[in-house]
């Protein structure tokens, strides 16, 4: 697969870094031709430095690994190299306060489908650190880190599917791009809860046997026991 990644900093080089790995072609794009050359020699194998244009058109898939501010601008202004194109949104769009910045309008995903009309945008990648996704893989307590996925055309979902197992994950489908809003509010409360309460996030939900109260099983013993008292 090709794969065009726009920018050079920490997500852009711990995605990429599991993609060369699994065989893709990538070019890292960026403002900074410098910068796209030290991370391209970094990633070795068939990662090649490139302009945000030309990496644009050189993805079939296209990683934004941008900030969340700057994302929608280079969208706009490379929507005619990404039409067509499936295009990765990662950003968080977290303020100070660990408060979400689109509160009152569009996800930061849609915003980017705003600014590129013609693309295929998919949210995915955005609730861990770069470093959980340097992992090679991110297994916890025995499983594979799953990753929520949230985009409207199959095509493009089935494509950033295959790239989250290549980073030794399991994709998670989310829904439509309209739920790429949930994903982003999940990660500035996570965000919240991990930095500024020292809190473990991941003990707030439930196994998913008890997700939707308890077990049927335990439901039918319970309420045997409950009967055979009267």
């Amino acid at each position: 697969m090709r794969i065009g990644v726009l920018g050079t900093g920490n997500m852009a080089d711990a995605l990429a870094t599991h993609w060369v790995r699994a065989g893709h072609d990538v070019a890292i794009g960026g403002r900074d031709v410098h910068k796209a050359q030290r991370l391209a020699t970094r990633l070795g194998g068939s990662a090649k430095p490139a302009s945000l244009r030309a990496a644009a058109e050189f993805g079939q898939v296209v990683l934004a690994a941008l900030p969340f501010g700057a994302g929608t601008s280079v969208a706009r202004e490379l929507r005619t190299a990404l039409d067509t194109k499936v295009l990765i949104d990662c950003s968080n769009p977290v303020g100070p306060g660990f408060r979400l910045l689109t509160r009152s309008g569009l996800s930061a995903a849609q915003q980017l489908a705003a600014a590129a009309p013609g693309t295929h945008v998919v949210k995915a990648f955005n609730l861990c650190h770069e470093d959980v996704w340097r992992m090679s893989p991110p297994i916890f307590d025995g499983r594979p880190l799953a990753v929520p996925v949230c985009g409207d055309d199959e095509t493009a979902l089935a494509l950033v599917h295959q790239l989250v197992r290549h980073a030794g994950c399991e994709p998670v489908a989310g829904g439509g791009l309209e739920r790429a809003g949930l994903l982003e509010a999940t990660a500035a409360l996570f965000i919240g809860l991990w930095v500024g309460e020292g809190a473990d996030a991941q003990a707030i939900a439930p196994p998913l046997a008890y997700a939707a109260g308890p077990r049927h099983e335990e439901s039918e013993e319970t309420e045997g026991a409950f009967r055979s008292e009267f």
